[in-house]
C-alpha cells in the first residue's frame, strides 16, 4: 500500500482541527478562520484542501463517525458506531456503555453534528447512515446469540439497545455518573434477555 498523499494528510489535518474547534466552541462559533487557526494553516490552504465550511463539517462528520477519510467516489457512507472487530454482543455492550458513553471532546462534537443535521442534509445523511449501520450490526450480533428469534423481535431489541446507549451519551455529557451508565447497560441487557438468552451472550450459529 502506498503512503498517504500530501493532500490526504492536509485534509485530515483540517478535519481533525474542525472537530476540535466544534467540540470547544460549538456549531455556531465554528468558523473557517477558527478551523484554519487550529490547523495551523492559511485560510486559503484550508479551502484548497478541504473546501468551504459546510464541506469541511460534512467531511469531518464522516471522519468522526466512521473513523476514516471518506471515499470521494462513494454514494453512501456505510459505517457503524461499533469499533472494527466487534464480534459479539458482550463486546458491543462493553463499547456502547464504556468508551462510547464517556464524556469528552469527540462526544461533544458528535452531538454538535446531530444539531447540524437538522439543517444540513449531507450531515443528516452521515448521522442517519451511522445509526442505521450500527443498528444493522447489532441485529446481526443478536441473531448470532438468538438464532430462533424472529426478525421483528431482534430488530426491536437492537433498536432499543441503541436508543438506550445514545440516550446515555446525551446524559453523560451533562452529568457523568458511573451508576447511571451501569443502570443503562443493565436495562439493555434486560431487553436482550427478552430474546431468551443470558449473559455472557456467547455466539451461536446464525440462522440461515
Amino acid at each position: 500500500m502506498g503512503r498517504p498523499s500530501v493532500a490526504d494528510a492536509r485534509l485530515r489535518q483540517v478535519l481533525e482541527a474542525a472537530i476540535r474547534v466544534l467540540a470547544t466552541n460549538g456549531l455556531a462559533a465554528t468558523t473557517l478562520d477558527g478551523i484554519a487557526a487550529e490547523a495551523g494553516m492559511a485560510r486559503g490552504h484550508v479551502r484548497h484542501f478541504a473546501g468551504n465550511r459546510d464541506e469541511i463539517l460534512t467531511t469531518a462528520a464522516q471522519l468522526l463517525y466512521f473513523g476514516e477519510l471518506p471515499d470521494p467516489d462513494a454514494t453512501t457512507h456505510a459505517g457503524s458506531f461499533l469499533p472494527a472487530g466487534t464480534t459479539d454482543v458482550s463486546g458491543a455492550l462493553d463499547y456502547l456503555f464504556g468508551a462510547f458513553a464517556e464524556p469528552g471532546p469527540e462526544n461533544v462534537a458528535a452531538l454538535a453534528f446531530v444539531d447540524a443535521a437538522r439543517t444540513n442534509d449531507r450531515i443528516r445523511a452521515v448521522v442517519v447512515d451511522a445509526y442505521r449501520s450500527s443498528e444493522a450490526e447489532l441485529r446481526a450480533l443478536l441473531s448470532g446469540v438468538a438464532p430462533r428469534g424472529g426478525d421483528d423481535e431482534v430488530a426491536r431489541i437492537a433498536s432499543g439497545v441503541l436508543a438506550i446507549a445514545i440516550g446515555t451519551v446525551f446524559l453523560s455529557d451533562l452529568e457523568m455518573s458511573p451508576e447511571r451508565t451501569a443502570l443503562a447497560r443493565r436495562n439493555a441487557e434486560t431487553l436482550i434477555e427478552g430474546l431468551g438468552i443470558h449473559m455472557p451472550f456467547k455466539r451461536t450459529t446464525v440462522r440461515p
